[in-house]
């Protein structure tokens, strides 16, 4: 990030921010300040009122402006919601992550913006109106070469204006395959240090594909309309990891769960029939493991300034069919187990395999729940090498050998 100055010598270029200079987003609503970018269609925001939903899918994990240009500066004006906790330390303001010719070429933030106080003990929020801001990059390389501004993952960002010193046109389409994920907190970044560095961000990097993320904090619920979104978004591979907001929102019982996994996956499978299509089961969470929802905010070490989670489910209660992590990671294997007869691009990833008990040793979980960034960083890598290899599990077995 440099400080860039609105200097006489610097003759701007203001482009309108439309739906063809941004990635990532599968919805863009005009505000009184701009754009706001969604990923959720506004039919499916309609279709639920959970101010849960509505924060986390205008969150623009995996969007980015991606741009071809000359330009040696560039200024983005945007208007972001902060959120506050209270008893919770203050959170980090949310990183714009700059790539040229797909290599990071900087780092910024917007200070101010609106504020979201939430009380997570009452479930209160109160927001505060505040200023628009700008992040600034500057000396960037000479010539054309590919620009992309990925906006921070867990901060609402409305987009108000975008200058630079030279025209833009949106990026061409290189021929990348498309990957669509839907996931849970965890792949929304959780507490990952940067929109690029989640782990869908870094699988996505490493396999050379252009990243649709529809992780969901708190809202991975098997919910009918998050199926016609994939069911309607273009994509060349799917994945979707299930399970873990299930148990930790305490949303229904096995009998429910397992009908609800067939529907879901039916419906993707209206608009994608050969799709190669990846259940990923959820990463250890010992918490978890055996004991079922709700998880619960730990007012112990909330009281001493920490953000920690506890499971408040009884393990015996598993006999009336309440879900745990085991009992979700079976199921989801039989399912995929049996679809699999008569849909060989159908595969199934055991999500310890991302993240398991001797990561757990190394890298516990900070907060009882999301993983560090660093653990983004090795569940990125990890991933990558279970699908995005010509054997791995995005290789499309209908195929003519």
């Amino acid at each position: 990030m440099s400080t860039l100055d609105h200097e006489n010598t610097t003759r701007w270029i203001t482009t309108p921010i439309t739906a063809d200079l941004l990635r990532g987003a599968l919805d863009l609503e005009r505000t009184a300040h701009g754009v706001l970018p969604h990923r959720l269609p506004a039919r499916a925001r309609a279709q639920c009122a959970d101010p849960q939903l509505a924060m986390v899918e205008s969150q623009p994990s995996g969007v980015r402006l991606a741009l071809r240009t000359r330009a040696t500066a560039v200024e983005l004006d945007t208007l972001p919601t902060k959120r506050v906790y209270v008893g919770a330390p203050p959170r980090p303001d949310g990183v714009y992550d700059l790539l040229v010719d797909g290599r990071p070429a900087g780092q910024g933030t917007v200070a101010g913006g609106n504020t979201l106080t939430i009380d997570m003990t009452t479930g209160s929020a109160e927001h505060r109106a505040g200023p628009v801001g700008t992040v600034r990059f500057s000396g960037l390389p000479e010539g054309d070469k590919d620009v992309e501004i990925w906006l921070p993952h867990n901060e609402t960002t409305e987009l108000v204006a975008l200058r630079t010193d030279a025209p833009v046109e949106p990026l061409p389409d290189r021929g990348r395959k498309v990957w669509l994920h839907h996931g849970s907190s965890i792949s929304h970044g959780s507490d990952a240090a940067s929109p690029t560095t989640t782990w869908p961000a870094v699988a996505a990097s490493l396999g050379g594909v252009e990243l649709i993320n529809l992780g969901l904090g708190g809202s991975a619920l098997l919910d009918p309309f998050t199926a016609r979104a994939l069911r309607d978004t273009p994509a060349d591979l799917i994945s979707v990891k299930i399970g873990i907001n299930v148990v930790n929102a305490d949303l229904m019982r096995l009998r429910a769960f397992g009908p609800a996994v067939h529907g879901f996956l039916d419906t993707i499978r209206e608009g994608h029939p050969t799709t190669p299509l990846l259940v990923v089961s959820p990463i250890l969470c010992p918490i978890h493991e055996d004991t079922p929802g709700p998880a619960a905010v730990d007012l112990g070490s909330l009281a001493e300034g920490q953000l920690r989670f506890r499971a408040t489910g009884d393990p015996a209660e598993t006999a009336n069919g309440k879900l745990t992590l085991r009992i979700i990671r079976d199921e989801l294997s039989r399912i995929v187990t049996q679809r699999a007869i008569e849909d060989p691009n159908l595969s199934y990833l055991d999500g310890r395999a991302l993240y398991g008990e001797a990561d757990a040793t190394e890298l516990p979980l900070p907060d009882a729940l999301h993983p560090d960034a660093t653990t983004h960083h090795r569940m990125g890598e990890r991933f990558a090498s279970h699908a995005f290899t010509p054997n791995g599990l995005f290789a499309d077995r209908t195929a003519v050998v």
